[in-house]
């Protein structure tokens, strides 16, 4: 057994199975393509629903500042993904990360956790935008019958749709995908600038005070199991204050998600050593900037207490006398929702693609189309799976499980950061987290809070959902393994072998 009972792969390992010739992806993007591959998956409906949810509910017009407290701790997880990035440019994002520092098992559970975040994610988008798709539909006076669009459509044929057509382009080639997106990432954040100048000149002084709204008592709501597990350890946070503004920003955390997928793409970077870390961190920093100066206009522009929770954008703009802008905000919202759609699904057949090299999954569905350079089989797996999912199961209830899935992918890799320096002190990195360990504990540690403030139902069906994942890994993925048996042996060899050429 590899690396004894851990099954750890080198990330020598890693990088020698990227020059595979049946396993080879092209090398076509920039620091650039990336920045905008994460901007096009973090822009979607936060900034057009949470903004006003949060200022209403919550923080009052401090909501931008739940922004950057968000933007902060979203921050600390995305420099440990880009030390990782850049050190293993490999496929796979957390998985691969998981695999060369915390062993098989634990990078099994990781990459059967980002499924879960990654295609569920992309079905529920799909739905969203099957509903912005029949909003904007309505105003023309053309909308679709409610039974095959909207979230409570019979057979949601326009999620169908868009989850297929987003699986062509991927299957296309990654250099296409990334025109693609960066033509729909153009227009929604042209949009989201038009919307933020022409507010600034709607602005009302007097709607800004108090900017920390009185601390409330929290209000009675759903107790029992979809209570948030951390009022269920005996935690209860208020509305408004300071405490307000810090579950705002537990909230509004989750409309930054997205940025970890820039790293699934690290085999196809022309300079993944240079170019990851920019794109992580560039996409991240032009969000929160975004995100800041959106809600410090939506707040300026209405009461707090007035604003829409479900179109807090084009209300505000409807109270000014703007109503022609609410479609506007349409169409930005449906473009930012067609990128999430294919970059989801970009994140999640890189991740499948790399587990399938591995062996934990049939080895077959890693192959690389020759003329694309795309591992379209696993594309076109995906893409069925999640339109699916999109046009015939009801995922309004299931989209924390996004969340929590995501946040627990976020404290493995803070923590990987930390075991790879320490076992191997020796590699190449050409970004280093600073303050380590103390940075990525703080990391994991304000992740593994926001994941107390999901309700524990959701707890629950996390817990199933990983449960039938350590099934299927002892089924099939542990006796298959490409560290199982004569290979895991010769790895482990390897392993040895690096070591005592290293002095350790």
């Amino acid at each position: 057994m590899a690396a004894g009972s851990r099954r750890v792969k080198s990330v020598e390992d890693s990088i020698r199975d990227t020059d595979e010739p049946e396993h080879r992806l092209k090398k076509n993007l920039s620091g650039l393509d990336l920045a905008v591959f994460g901007v096009g998956v973090i822009i979607g409906t936060g900034i057009f629903v949470l903004t006003g949810e949060v200022a209403k509910t919550t923080a009052g017009p401090a909501v931008a500042v739940s922004f950057v407290i968000a933007g902060v701790v979203c921050a600390l997880a995305a420099v440990c993904y880009a030390e990782f990035a850049s050190t293993v440019p490999v496929a796979g994002s957390a998985y691969t990360f998981s695999y060369a520092t915390l062993g098989e098992a634990v990078a099994w559970i990781i990459g059967w956790d980002l499924v879960l975040e990654l295609a569920l994610g992309a079905a529920t988008v799909s739905v969203g935008w099957s509903g912005y798709l029949n909003q904007l539909l309505g105003d023309l006076g053309i909308p679709l019958p409610t039974s095959i669009a909207g979230e409570t459509a019979t057979v949601n044929i326009p999620a169908i749709f868009v989850a297929l057509l987003m699986t062509a382009v991927l299957v296309l080639g990654i250099k296409l995908s990334s025109r693609v997106t960066g033509v729909i990432v153009a227009i929604k954040v042209a949009i989201v600038l038009l919307v933020i100048v022409l507010g600034l000149f709607y602005l009302t002084a007097d709607n800004y005070t108090p900017f920390v709204p009185p601390a409330e008592p929290a209000a009675e709501g759903e107790g029992g199991w979809h209570a948030p597990l951390i009022q269920l350890l005996g935690f209860t946070q208020g509305s408004f204050g300071w405490g307000g503004v810090i579950a705002g920003a537990s909230i509004v955390f989750f409309a930054f998600i997205g940025f970890d997928i820039v790293a699934t793409a690290a085999e196809e970077t022309k300079d993944p050593r240079r170019d990851l870390p920019r794109g992580i961190i560039g996409s991240l920093v032009i969000c929160t900037l975004l995100y800041v100066a959106v809600s410090l206009v939506v707040v300026g522009m209405q009461p707090y207490s007035e604003l829409s929770t479900e179109a807090p954008l084009a209300e505000a703009f409807s109270s000014v006398g703007l109503s022609f802008v609410s479609s506007l905000i349409s169409v930005g919202a449906l473009a930012g929702l067609t990128s999430v759609v294919m970059i989801l699904m970009l994140g999640q057949s890189r991740v499948l693609f790399a587990m399938s090299r591995d062996h934990l999954l049939p080895p077959g569905m890693a192959a690389v189309h020759p003329r694309y350079g795309t591992p379209y089989k696993i594309t076109i797996g995906t893409g069925i799976f999640v339109a699916l999912l999109a046009g015939f199961l009801p995922l309004g209830t299931l989209a924390e499980l996004v969340n929590i899935g995501t946040l627990f992918a976020f404290v493995l890799v803070s923590i990987g950061v930390i075991v790879l320096r320490r076992t191997r002190p020796d590699l190449h990195r050409s970004f280093r987290v600073p303050l380590v360990p103390a940075l990525p504990i703080v990391s994991a540690l304000a992740c593994f809070y926001l994941m107390l403030n999901l309700p524990a139902d959701t707890w629950v069906r996390f817990a199933v959902w990983m449960a039938l994942g350590i099934g299927i890994y002892f089924l099939y993925g542990r006796k298959h393994s490409r560290l199982a048996g004569a290979e895991g042996e010769a790895a482990a060899r390897r392993l040895v072998a690096d070591r005592e050429a290293r002095g350790g």
